[in-house]
């Protein structure tokens, strides 16, 4: 999650790290960025970076999309109340593989991995059946069609019931404004 102010910084190329308070480890390295209430980029953690604020560097702000180690301390204190110069900060930094806003309707998953979409559906809607829920979420805990076929139904053959919950799940995202391709 960013605030939506960053979201354009971040589609541009001009914001490449989050900075959070505290010590952080990534769960993945593909991660998919909100702001603005909504997802809209794709991104690769490409290193992650433990330093005490008072360690934090103008180069570090540049990164972050701010001018300057004052603007990134000022930033940390709105976010989090009381920052020290002894606080542990985790530096991500990451790179954009992937615009949610420029997504392909011509691909049957609109360019996405069917574990994103499975991500983003689980977040993002709100009316899905427990039976979808069950499915997506098996999806995002097996990482591919064939093995979440195989532990939901003991059959890769039944991959079809999981994709048209995913396809099911594209659409809405596309009516409700979540996702927006670029043909549309």
């Amino acid at each position: 999650m960013v605030k939506g102010k960053y979201v354009d910084l971040i589609l541009q190329g001009k914001k490449v790290t989050t900075i959070r308070k505290g010590y952080w480890i990534p769960k993945s390295k593909e991660i998919i960025l909100h702001g603005g209430g909504r997802p809209f980029a794709v991104a690769e953690i490409t290193d992650v970076i433990y330093k005490r604020v008072s360690e934090l560097t103008d180069e570090d702000a540049l990164r972050d999309g701010l001018k300057n180690k004052e603007e990134l301390v000022k930033e940390l204190k709105k976010a989090y109340g009381e920052v020290n110069p002894d606080d542990l900060v985790t530096i991500i930094k990451f790179r954009v593989i992937k615009k949610l806003t420029e997504l392909d309707v011509k691909d049957p998953y609109m360019g996405l991995k069917p574990v994103e979409v499975a991500r983003l559906a689980l977040r993002y809607l709100d009316n899905l059946s427990d039976e979808d829920k069950k499915i997506l979420r098996v999806l995002t805990q097996a990482g591919s069609l064939r093995e979440a076929a195989i532990r939901l139904y003991g059959d890769i053959g039944a991959r079809w019931r999981i994709r048209r919950v995913l396809k099911r799940a594209l659409r809405e995202m596309v009516e409700k404004g979540i996702l927006t391709p670029k043909n549309n």
